[in-house]
């Protein structure tokens, strides 16, 4: 199920993928949904999220694919964030809504990648949060499309894992090449 402002505009998805689609307002789509995604431009993601009632998302899993990235053009290729390195967005999320579990990842790697990566190795996907329960079915998900967990710890690791976008981001705006990951060597 996916959660909108505007139904209407994802009309053509629901109709194209059949019939266990849905589509509904955010709060509608967090009552659904047993884990959460989401996939927001950061700048609005509070205000997503204020959309839900608490008790729709007591207790679950949300995985969180956002970024701070502020409303500014990137410099020499360089994304721009509201936040600084002593805060995430994540942790603000966290503080924001305690009734839910909030789990970093996917938000270092394009679309295009997310699912079957085909790498010469098997990438590292970062994530983080405070529950380890939380952070266990995320890292389900992680492998089973097809990528290697990194956990890195509490909530505040998200401080280091967020800045990733920016760097994945470089090349693809300055050469045009949007189809890379990242590797923890160990």
């Amino acid at each position: 199920m996916l959660g909108t402002r505007d139904e209407n505009k994802l009309s053509d998805w629901k109709s194209s993928m059949g019939e266990y689609a849905h589509v509904g307002s955010f709060d509608e789509t967090a009552a659904y949904g047993e884990l959460l995604v989401l996939a927001v431009k950061g700048t609005v993601a509070s205000t997503v999220l204020e959309q839900i009632s608490t008790s729709n998302f007591q207790g679950k899993t949300i995985m969180d694919a956002t970024n701070p990235i502020a409303d500014a053009a990137p410099e020499n290729g360089v994304l721009k964030f509201f936040t600084d390195q002593n805060g995430s967005l994540m942790e603000k999320l966290q503080k924001e809504h305690p009734e839910a579990n909030f789990v970093k990842g996917f938000s270092s790697v394009g679309s295009a990648s997310m699912v079957n990566p085909t790498f010469d190795a098997k990438p590292s996907m970062f994530i983080c949060g405070n529950d380890g329960g939380a952070k266990k079915e995320v890292g389900t998900i992680v492998e089973m499309f097809g990528w290697e967990v990194e956990d890195m710890g509490g909530a505040e690791a998200a401080r280091a894992i967020e800045p990733r976008c920016m760097l994945w981001c470089i090349p693809g705006f300055l050469q045009n090449q949007w189809t890379h990951a990242f590797k923890l060597l160990k």
